[in-house]
């Protein structure tokens, strides 16, 4: 079964929320059916509590389709953007250092 990573900005975000955001179900009507029928796995077991925290880590199912949590400042750590960055930057005065 594969997952996709799904970041959230902050340490923890709710299980309704979350599978609207991951686009496991298309509408949160449809999310809130699908976890009050126990329809939805959180790390292997069916939970109906749509308020439910989840945080970095957790692995949430529906049926076939899955979504892991993870943390946005993981993922805009390693990104460079060169529109951005600093245009001062001097790298003659950094070589010999």
């Amino acid at each position: 079964m594969h997952a996709h990573d799904v970041a959230i900005r902050d340490e923890t975000i709710k299980l309704g929320q979350f599978i609207k955001l991951a686009s496991l179900v298309a509408t949160g009507g449809e999310a809130k059916q699908l976890i009050a029928e126990g329809q939805v796995t959180v790390n292997g077991e069916a939970d109906t509590r749509r308020g439910r925290t989840l945080r970095h880590g957790d692995l949430v199912c529906i049926a076939d389709a899955c979504a892991r949590v993870t943390s946005a400042a993981e993922d805009e750590e390693d990104y460079f953007d060169e529109a951005t960055a600093d245009d001062d930057f001097d790298p003659e005065k950094w070589r010999n250092l």
